[in-house]
């Protein structure tokens, strides 16, 4: 097994936040694992994308240049990246900012992460609703190991953030079962 993803999204989505999460957890599930960042000039505000792979066993280059799966959270982003992705790919679109148009030789999935995130009370959490639904489309990583790594990174004295990215990666999973 390998799976081969790009996420892409300007600078301040959490972009960069998301694939280690996806990265961690997946070592946590003693998978190899690349993470491959890249920033754009800016840094936040301009383009930022990150590359990570996961197999049963090594791992030649961290450069994707054929992606299993997208995971696009802005306009630009889809442009920059839609050609990279593989035949029967599956394209997961932040559809608040983004709008694929139409696609035949790809699966999609076009949620508005944005707007579900607003609502939630914390617009940071669009990335993983996201999550959410690639786990729930592709079962990449196992749920209670992306909550090992939520609270590893917000750590016991940070409850409230724990909470708001459970209660996101929540209904990302939700959303792929509607």
């Amino acid at each position: 097994m390998i799976q081969r993803i790009i996420i892409g999204g300007s600078g301040g989505q959490g972009v960069m936040l998301l694939g280690k999460v996806i990265a961690q957890s997946a070592m946590l599930e003693g998978k190899q694992v690349t993470w491959f960042p890249a920033y754009g000039a800016e840094v936040r505000g301009g383009t930022s994308h990150c590359m990570v792979t996961i197999a049963d066993s090594g791992i030649g280059s961290p450069y994707i240049t054929a992606a299993d799966t997208l995971i696009i959270l802005n306009q630009p982003s889809l442009g920059k990246f839609k050609k990279l992705i593989k035949a029967n790919g599956l394209l997961i679109l932040n559809s608040s900012l983004a709008e694929a148009g139409r696609q035949t030789k790809i699966k999609v999935l076009q949620f508005p992460f944005t707007g579900i995130a607003l609502k939630l009370g914390n617009l940071k959490v669009a990335n993983m609703i996201a999550l959410g639904v690639l786990v729930a489309a592709q079962k990449t990583v196992k749920v209670n190991n992306i909550l090992k790594v939520f609270k590893s990174m917000a750590g016991a004295e940070n409850p409230k953030l724990l909470e708001i990215n459970r209660r996101a990666l929540e209904e990302g999973l939700q959303l792929n079962h509607g």
